[in-house]
């Protein structure tokens, strides 16, 4: 069968066929938007994609790491030096999981392990490419005023981290050409969705209320209705990389810095755009 007949076949067997177009028409308008913005901007390349998703890379490394150790990742050895404008990172503190060895403490000690080890990854993919990775900028881990004032505080943070970390992922994806470096995005967006599984179940569990953030947030239960963060055909959301600089901006629009990042990303995508 082929692809042709294969979609076809999709779209008769979808149990809303409006619904379905409606979406598939949208979302071939975003691939054509993401072609146009690559036609008129060649100095975007698969490089500065994979240098934006390390800066959110060094986000949520550093917010596991310092809530789980008190300790920034340069102290575990990950390296955080390289082009742009280096910044320290402030806010947050260590947080107190239940008991040491509980379920939540273990997933917590798991997910810092895992965001350090792809800040690596991507500096290592960056620099067998023969490019310098960008500098760990400033990151304020207290950029939307709340996240460690305990562990409920920190599991509602850790959600709207994950679900975002996800969306740029798949929001990415498209616009990333070379192969190597799509393979290695894939395989950080299946661990992205992985812990926000399990983050989400945590707070469903635990009936944790938490926010909508912007117009393709879907909070879990008791919030919102589902477990999982798909739409009606069980697609997961996108995020533009400007839709992601509004959320990590603290909410702003047009924006070079602001909240989790006070001096902004280093890159070249680094302004943020209209709420998603």
């Amino acid at each position: 069968m082929d692809s042709k007949s294969l979609l076809t076949n999709v779209i008769e067997q979808s149990p809303d066929r409006l619904r379905f177009m409606q979406k598939l028409g949208a979302a071939t308008a975003v691939l054509g938007a993401a072609s146009a913005v690559q036609a008129q901007d060649t100095a975007i390349t698969d490089v500065d994609i994979l240098q934006f998703a390390l800066n959110l890379e060094y986000l949520e490394a550093e917010f596991y790491t310092v809530a789980t150790s008190g300790r920034s990742i340069d102290t575990f050895g990950v390296g955080i030096t390289g082009d742009g404008t280096a910044g320290a990172t402030s806010g947050g503190s260590r947080v107190i999981f239940n008991n040491f060895g509980s379920p939540v403490s273990n997933i917590m000690e798991e997910l810092a392990f895992d965001e350090r080890a792809h800040v690596t990854l991507l500096r290592t993919a960056l620099t067998a490419a023969g490019v310098m990775p960008v500098a760990k900028p400033a990151i304020n881990l207290n950029g939307l005023g709340f996240g460690f004032g305990g562990q409920v505080d920190f599991i509602i943070l850790a959600r709207i981290l994950e679900d975002i970390g996800v969306t740029a992922y798949a929001g990415a994806a498209p616009l990333i050409t070379d192969k190597a470096y799509l393979g290695v995005a894939a395989q950080i967006l299946a661990v992205e969705a992985f812990h926000s599984g399990n983050i989400r179940l945590l707070i469903a569990q635990n009936r944790y209320n938490t926010t909508k953030l912007d117009g393709v947030d879907m909070p879990p239960p008791p919030t919102g209705a589902r477990f999982f963060p798909t739409d009606d055909n069980a697609l997961a959301a996108v995020r533009t990389p400007a839709q992601v600089l509004y959320l990590a901006y603290g909410l702003k629009e047009n924006a070079t810095g602001g909240g989790f990042f006070p001096a902004g990303f280093n890159g070249k995508l680094k302004t943020s755009g209209k709420s998603a």
